[in-house]
């Protein structure tokens, strides 16, 4: 799925979904291995002119570039057609009669009988800064039983993709940008850094300048809002994954009486600061790195990369000092770097599903061929076979540096360092230096953490993943508990991955459909393994 990881250049990250990246990444790789207040919007003055407005749904192709090539079903497999649609909003909410953006949506409609349609079940995959126009025809045949009764949509947030998108630097500009070192060793390269992220940082702003303070998770809250007005449903029914967890915190604090049925999945603590999140990443991690390890050796078969795990991630810790010094072949004329290879490792801790290419990636680059992990980072960047970038990066750093008041220093970093190479000597080091990834940035910060406090609220139902890298396990708790009392209903999936819904996992995939299809609400605390 899932944003949503900040393993990437000089980029803070959220926790963001990756299986659309990784979902694109297989068709290579497969190639390769074998060749405030409610905020009520009223129909009233100068919002008139948004509520107003009716949705032009148009035949339109399933979409595959925004997340970096690969190809969805279009038709869908019972021959009905994606539509698209464009929603105007303001560009600023607190000056409705100023300028205006496009929001893009796209749906699915559902597929059963019109006198059992619910309404529609709006989607967030997770960034911030993923596209929903892209993801949802993606994985749409996983959401097939929900489609009998929903309408299944989802849509670019501002600033992403098709919505008025953020733009940063250029394709080849990029392709340098991710190949730069972002664990720097000495006073020489952290300089190198720095120099990096505010040049960075100055090219959205002469790019994206005017859209900068408008990206705010707040923004795409009220932008929902009016999305559901326009929708034709008197409640939000919602699905979010990853950072769509805590967009849809932060809709049911500003409109508590608008939640219908929602869903979070792969759970964002919003409890935390940037800081704080960072090292709880290189904790989840670390941890998936553990479990890929331990499977690994456990294979009747044997391990190609380690006879223990402490071998496998010896190896793997060997592999990427190596890489720092000199950097082998990896997809022509491009090399396979140390940030690019821990770009790929991480990639596929995302799923159960790709840590067979994540040994066949590391077994290639043991003997020099670099080319399976840099599919795997490319999709991590949102980088297409033909070389152009979705704007991912340039989204999820405007949304970031947006919604987040800490700006962290190099001196707040390497104080921090020691903590975040314990919580994880593979990942710690790049976790930590994307704190500074805000440095300079136009627009100021708008709070410490979200406020996703929702007293009035429909039950939630918060989805735990007790193996999950991105958001671990103690996100969901804590969001649980933020929503307020009675409002969060726990369910927890003892399973590896980011997410749980798209594990396949029976328990928690009749769970879910209970209670979005027939409003069943689960007992809370229930458990699936």
């Amino acid at each position: 799925m899932a944003s949503d990881s900040r393993l990437r250049a000089v980029v803070p990250r959220r926790p963001r979904t990756t299986t659309t990246a990784l979902t694109s990444a297989a068709v290579l790789l497969a190639a390769l291995l074998t060749g405030c207040g409610d905020g009520d919007l009223r129909a009233t003055g100068t919002s008139a002119r948004f509520t107003a407005q009716t949705l032009d749904w148009r035949a339109c192709p399933a979409p595959s570039e925004a997340e970096g090539g690969g190809s969805a079903p279009s038709p869908l497999p019972n021959g009905a057609t994606w539509e698209c649609a464009t929603m105007k909003a303001p560009l600023d909410w607190s000056r409705p009669q100023g300028p205006t953006i496009g929001i893009a949506l796209i749906r699915a409609k559902a597929s059963g009988p019109a006198n059992r349609r619910i309404g529609s079940l709006v989607f967030n995959f997770g960034g911030p800064g993923g596209s929903g126009v892209t993801a949802l025809p993606a994985f749409a045949q996983d959401y097939a039983t929900l489609r009998t009764r929903y309408d299944l949509v989802s849509f670019d947030p501002r600033g992403v993709g098709r919505s008025a998108p953020v733009k940063c630097l250029g394709d080849a500009q990029l392709d340098t940008f991710f190949q730069q070192d972002a664990t720097p060793d000495d006073s020489t390269e952290r300089a190198q850094l720095l120099a990096r992220t505010r040049k960075f940082n100055a090219a959205c702003e002469a790019n994206s300048g005017k859209l900068l303070p408008n990206v705010r998770t707040t923004d795409a809250a009220r932008d929902m809002d009016l999305m559901r007005r326009l929708l034709g449903d008197a409640k939000l029914h919602y699905f979010g994954i990853s950072y769509g967890t805590e967009l849809g915190g932060v809709y049911a604090h500003l409109f508590p009486q608008h939640v219908g049925r929602a869903v979070f999945d792969g759970v964002v603590d919003p409890t935390q600061n940037p800081e704080q999140s960072a090292l709880g990443q290189a904790k989840g991690f670390q941890l998936a790195l553990d479990n890929f390890a331990e499977d690994c050796v456990a294979k009747p078969e044997g391990c190609p990369i380690g006879d223990t795990p402490q071998d496998v991630k010896d190896r793997i810790a060997q592999l990427l000092h190596d890489l720092d010094k000199k950097p082998i072949p990896g997809i022509s004329p491009r090399r396979l770097t140390e940030t690019a290879a821990t770009n790929g490792i991480a990639q596929s801790l995302y799923s159960k599903d790709f840590w067979e290419y994540l040994t066949e990636g590391l077994e290639q680059a043991y003997d020099g061929d670099g080319r399976v992990l840099m599919v795997l980072s490319d999709a991590m960047n949102g980088r297409n076979q033909n070389g152009g970038y979705s704007n991912i990066t340039a989204a999820n750093v405007a949304i970031n540096c947006a919604d987040q008041k800490p700006r962290y220093t190099v001196a707040d970093v390497q104080r921090a360092l020691p903590r975040f190479r314990s919580a994880s000597p593979l990942f710690g080091d790049f976790l930590a230096w994307g704190m500074v990834s805000c440095t300079d940035w136009a627009v100021p910060g708008a709070a410490y953490h979200p406020d996703v406090s929702a007293p009035g609220s429909a039950p939630i139902l918060v989805v735990g993943n007790t193996g999950d890298p991105a958001t671990p396990y103690a996100g969901a708790r804590r969001m649980a508990q933020a929503l307020g009392k009675g409002v969060a209903v726990e369910l927890t999936y003892k399973g590896q991955g980011h997410g749980a819904y798209d594990s396949k996992n029976k328990c928690v995939q009749n769970t879910v459909n209970a209670y979005l299809l027939d409003g069943t609400v689960p007992r809370s605390g229930g458990v699936c393994t």
